[in-house]
Order: C-alpha cells, then structure tokens, then sequence
C-alpha cells in the first residue's frame, strides 16, 4: 500500500534495519564477544571496585562460537 513519508533525518545506523514501504519479513540478527576485565564494564555513579589480581584470557581455539545463519 503506498504511502508518503515526510522529511527524514538518520544520524546513524548500527546493525539495524531501516525500511521504508511495505515488508514481509524482517528479522535481523547479530552477535558480538566481549573479553573485559574485572569490574570494567560497571556503569552508574559513585562505583568503587576492589578487584585485586585480574587475568582475562580473551584466547578462544575454537572456529565457530555464534554463528548467524538462517537470514532470509
């Protein structure tokens, strides 16, 4: 069915679908690893974090870990 869109402005688009007009189907799909610290990723005011000895081994032997399949 058509239609009339007015004035847009898009600053940015991380990973996300923008559609404009009619659709069956949208089904988007990501993964992300993230190998942080102790305590490096705490968010909000007045956080103290008493970590002491940190290792983070962000080594990973496998090939495959989250893999995207099945995109239409």
């Amino acid at each position: 069915m058509p239609s009339i869109v007015g004035p847009i402005k898009i600053n940015s688009v991380g990973g996300g679908v923008i559609n404009f007009g009619d659709s069956f189907y949208l089904a988007p799909k990501s993964t992300s690893k993230t190998a942080t610290g102790a305590g490096s990723l705490n968010t909000g005011d007045f956080i103290c974090t008493n970590s002491g000895l940190n290792s983070t081994n962000p080594v990973d032997p496998d090939v495959n870990d989250q893999n995207v399949t099945a995109n239409a």
